[in-house]
């Protein structure tokens, strides 16, 4: 508003707004306590691991490190 009058709220406008507010901060910090939970961080990350390894560029780098682990295994096996 240019050069107007900024129109008076009443108190109870005021209060509506202070409540509005306060609501949508509460919903904001419920969602963010329910996003960064870490149950539900490791869940998430663990259906991610799972759909990552369903896909053929998954399986090919679960077997190239599960081949990995073996010999590894069997090196130290040998040493000793």
């Amino acid at each position: 508003m240019r050069g107007g009058h900024v129109p008076e709220r009443s108190a109870e406008d005021i209060q509506r707004d202070i409540e509005r507010s306060r609501e949508q901060l509460a919903k904001a910090v419920d969602q963010l306590t329910y996003r960064t939970s870490p149950k539900r961080v490791v869940e998430n990350t663990k259906q991610s691991l799972r759909a990552r390894l369903r896909t053929p560029q998954g399986q090919a780098i679960a077997a190239a490190a599960g081949g990995l682990i073996v010999l590894l295994v069997v090196r130290r096996v040998r040493k000793h």
